[in-house]
């Protein structure tokens, strides 16, 4: 269910687009509890970290690398797209177009993760990259 945001990879379109959705709300509610940065880099990195595990898991039970139905790997990404970036609407589109063209497009080394790490790490870690990247773009931008 967790691997799955909540079903959201079990639609029939574009599940990894639901599934960066997801990530902003999360990222809203985040923000009432904190915005300093230590206890921020430590929730995304136990978070990221419980990712890794958790589409490691679905990947056995569904049987194949990376299948759609996996989405916690965009809720990640999408969660690092918008570390302390300022939560205004525009910014929050900007964040969600970046981060899925470049969780589709995958650079370098972000295609790397994906194709040579094996288990729920090549899973993840490739949008972590984008992530960081729509990231590094959005703070250029503001």
């Amino acid at each position: 269910m967790l691997a799955s945001g909540f079903g959201l990879g079990f639609l029939p379109v574009a599940p990894g687009t639901f599934g960066s959705l997801l990530g902003i709300p999360l990222y809203l509610a985040f923000l009432h509890v904190t915005d300093q940065i230590l206890p921020t880099v430590l929730f995304v990195g136990a978070l990221t970290a419980a990712a890794c595990w958790i589409a490691g898991r679905a990947e056995q039970v569904l049987g194949e690398h990376d299948p759609g139905e996996i989405v916690i790997d965009e809720v990640v990404g999408m969660l690092i797209t918008l570390l302390w970036v300022p939560p205004s609407v525009l910014n929050l589109v900007l964040a969600f177009l970046l981060f899925r063209v470049l969780d589709v497009v995958k650079p370098w080394p972000a295609g790397e993760i994906d194709r040579r790490l094996p288990g729920g790490a090549g899973v993840v870690l490739d949008d972590v990259v984008s992530g960081i990247y729509a990231n590094v773009l959005m703070r250029l931008m503001l």
